[in-house]
């Protein structure tokens, strides 16, 4: 039988540059007080700034809040990074 992939809503609502509210979050890939690194449904989202914290994660629901001065919020395609690991690997190997 032929798989389905449903796209879930994403969204991100950022209040104040202090706190963070989104969904669509399918996991958290590394986090500290400077960077938080999210896959979300539309790609690998990355959040910097300082004293950033994780305050609430549901990966059930797909929602993360997130407290801590926001300085920027960066989209980058998930294929894109798999295929740049790729090239690494393959200039490593040959």
């Amino acid at each position: 039988m032929e798989e389905r992939q449903i796209m879930k809503n994403h969204k991100v609502v950022v209040n104040n540059r202090k706190t963070s509210t989104l969904t669509g979050v399918l996991d958290v890939l590394s986090f500290d007080l400077n960077e938080i690194l999210l896959e979300t449904e539309q790609g690998m989202l990355m959040v910097k700034g300082n004293g950033l914290h994780v305050n609430r994660l549901s990966l059930e629901k797909g929602e993360v809040d997130l407290s801590g001065t926001i300085d920027s919020i960066a989209y980058s395609e998930i294929n894109n990074i798999k295929k740049q690991g790729e090239n690494l690997f393959s200039k490593l190997f040959r």
